[in-house]
């Protein structure tokens, strides 16, 4: 009898320590998240306008980190291909690279940016140095529109 209950024991010891290890852990990033309105990443790149300066909280797969300084995350939205930029000033936030293929919810102000031929010339080329590819100034044909989440907080799930 002493021996078929250390083995229930020990199998429901291991079951516990395979839920542990199983459960995901969530990591908070900048400010907690608040009440913000939650809107799906689609929407905000089908409507961006509708949204412009307005706090949103959206929801996703970490697709791409900032190799660099960790200062932004492209969001995938999971039910979907659409991505958006959430950034942070340098050294606020750090994702770490390894945040990739995480869930993440993540909070800020959708901001509109407009640059010249030339300013997003350098802006591209900056990109393209982060990432170590190469750039051809001739891909730039003209002024630039695009929007990002000024981000305030994010919680990762890995």
């Amino acid at each position: 009898m002493f021996r078929g209950s250390t083995h229930g024991l020990l199998v429901l010891v291991m079951v516990g320590l395979a839920f542990a290890v199983s459960a995901s852990t969530k990591t908070s990033y900048g400010k907690a998240l608040s009440d913000a309105r939650v809107v799906r990443i689609a929407e905000l790149t089908d409507s961006p306008e509708k949204y412009v300066g307005e706090k949103v909280r959206i929801a996703g797969l970490v697709e791409d980190v900032c190799p660099m300084k960790g200062c932004w995350i492209d969001i995938l939205e999971s039910e979907g291909s659409e991505t958006i930029r959430f950034k942070v000033a340098d050294g606020v936030i750090v994702f770490p690279v390894e945040a990739r293929g995480s869930e993440v919810v993540a909070e800020g102000v959708l901001r509109k940016h407009e640059m010249s031929k030339r300013r997003a010339i350098s802006w591209m080329r900056h990109l393209a140095d982060e990432k170590g590819e190469a750039f051809d100034e001739a891909s730039v044909t003209g002024p630039m529109v695009f929007y990002q989440i000024e981000g305030h907080g994010a919680e990762l799930s890995q």
